[in-house]
């Protein structure tokens, strides 16, 4: 089970930081991901980490702005978000695959198994 919070309104420059607890299962040979979706586009990929060995990915839209990282011991997954934009303005998803290999990075969204709920973050101008 993934739980994502830390949604919510903020000025086109401001910061969030987003979170995704996960339970219930060993994540250690999964990824975890940022997906997001805003309004009237696909869910595409913002971010991914390799939950044991911490290879990272980021989409180019966020490259610089945002950072993934984890919390082995908590068991959760951030994503701080900085220099946020309107176009940042969408529904984020926190997501894990099914074990995965080290020889390539999850991308799709459909290598991605368990889904948490959409946080919303919405970026003023």
């Amino acid at each position: 089970q993934l739980q994502a919070s830390g949604g919510g309104l903020v000025q086109a420059g401001g910061s969030l930081r987003l979170s995704c607890v996960a339970s219930g299962r060993a994540f250690s040979t999964h990824y975890m991901g940022w997906f997001r979706q805003g309004p009237g586009k696909e869910r595409d990929l913002v971010a991914t980490i390799r939950w044991n060995g911490g290879t990272e990915y980021y989409a180019d839209s966020v490259k610089a702005r945002f950072t993934i990282s984890r919390d082995n011991a908590g068991n959760t997954v951030y994503l701080q978000m900085n220099s946020l934009k309107p176009e940042d303005t969408a529904v984020y998803y926190c997501a894990a695959t099914r074990n995965w290999g080290v020889t390539t990075v999850p991308t799709r969204v459909t290598n991605y198994y368990y889904w948490g709920q959409g946080t919303l973050v919405t970026v003023s101008s």
